[in-house]
């Protein structure tokens, strides 16, 4: 069944001057996203006070960004980088610390709004964590709703959470779906740029290099999601993003190729009309339009020039030369604990991928028989907490470990 947070609460409504300085954590804050989000607070000075930074075990640049915003804490989720990190912000006045656990205690310091932007299952537990302590979670962690869905989108009503989508194609959606007017609506339709091989003879994709799958036409973002992009497995849990945020069914649901990237996403009404977000590929932009909801703020992101982009090219995805795609699609149909699966059995196999231990065509292998040996032993039940997510992560990564 498809679930759906706040949706009520469109964008473009109840929109006021904000006086007082918003405070705002971002966990992730060294990747491509927590980059682009400082990015934008720092052409605001004084709109925003940062209340906490995370990083994975970059210890170097997220002392200096925490210098240079003057964050309150600190936190590394490798307790190895504790040290650097440490001695880097000592005589600060910064907190400093270490550990998943420190990472969701710092998720869970009260907030405005926090951007919740660490890559992979990792971020369920600090976006979690974060849900009773923001009014605003802005997700960019596509892993939270596809690993354990439902569990957060309860969490989040029960919290009175809003939740705002930042990846570009839900954020899209988000700002063209009438929630009023959910029942007209016919399909969904996530856009893909199909990645660097989407002319790419299906015989050729088995010498793929990790250098050739990280050459992305259109975005800049970090290596595993830019192996998922390469896959089209990205689209694959964006679909299943889809399912959980919007209230439609599986069937009114699809992916369609788009190489421009110009559009992100599109919502078909039931009398005929297809209303679509347009814009440059720059994540800055689905960032900055949660930062400021439901304002709509100036941006440094430059205009959309239609006429010097002249054409905008769709086709459908090739589903035989990027099977990912169709396995992300059965796991949702599947539902229960499939897509949890899913996304463990892909993060095991991208970073071996990447790690040069298995060729680019196993990547889609390693998930098909995960959820074949979990699905045959009757390891696919809906995760109803936070420890059933993790146990049920925990068996698939094993599984897809023996697989490669």
């Amino acid at each position: 069944m498809a679930m759906t947070v706040n949706m009520q609460a469109g964008p473009g409504t109840g929109a006021s001057v904000m006086q007082a300085p918003r405070r705002l954590s971002i966990l992730g804050a060294t990747g491509s996203i927590g980059l682009n989000t400082l990015d934008l607070v720092a052409a605001e000075p004084g709109r925003f006070e940062i209340e906490a930074l995370t990083a994975g075990r970059n210890a170097r640049e997220l002392a200096d960004l925490a210098i240079r915003f003057s964050a309150r804490i600190a936190v590394v989720a490798d307790p190895a980088a504790y040290a650097e990190l440490r001695d880097r912000l000592a005589g600060t006045g910064i907190e400093v610390a270490a550990g998943p656990e420190a990472v969701a205690a710092a998720a869970a310091r009260p907030t405005d709004i926090v951007m919740s932007a660490i890559v992979g299952f990792a971020g369920l537990a600090p976006s979690l964590a974060a849900l009773a302590a923001t009014g605003t979670l802005a997700l960019a962690n596509k892993e939270t709703l596809v690993s354990a869905g439902p569990l957060f989108l309860s969490a989040a009503r029960q919290a009175g959470t809003r939740i705002l989508p930042v990846d570009s194609e839900h954020n899209a959606i988000f700002q063209v779906f009438e929630a009023g007017n959910a029942d007209t609506i016919s399909e969904v339709i996530i856009t893909a740029s199909g990645g660097p091989f989407l002319r790419t003879p299906k015989a050729d994709l088995a010498s793929v290099t990790r250098e050739m799958a990280l050459r992305h036409p259109k975005w800049s973002m970090g290596p595993k999601i830019t192996i998922d992009s390469a896959t089209l497995m990205n689209k694959g849990l964006e679909l299943i993003e889809a399912y959980r945020l919007y209230p439609v069914s599986v069937d009114r649901l699809s992916v369609l190729v788009h190489p421009q990237s110009v559009v992100h996403g599109l919502v078909r009404y039931k009398d005929g009309s297809l209303l679509a977000e347009l814009g440059v590929p720059d994540m800055r932009t689905p960032i900055g339009y949660c930062l400021a909801w439901p304002e709509r703020r100036p941006s440094a992101v430059k205009p959309l020039d239609l006429s010097a982009i002249g054409t905008l090219t769709f086709e459908p995805p090739d589903r035989d030369r990027f099977p990912c795609l169709p396995l992300a699609e059965a796991a949702m149909r599947r539902g229960e604990g499939a897509p949890c699966v899913l996304n463990a059995a892909n993060e095991v196999a991208v970073e071996a991928f990447l790690a040069g231990r298995i060729g680019f065509l196993d990547i889609a292998r390693v998930v098909e028989e995960t959820l074949g040996k979990l699905d045959g032993e009757g390891g696919l039940s809906e995760p109803a907490s936070l420890a059933e997510a993790t146990e049920l992560d925990g068996w698939a990564r094993k599984i897809a470990s023996a697989c490669l």
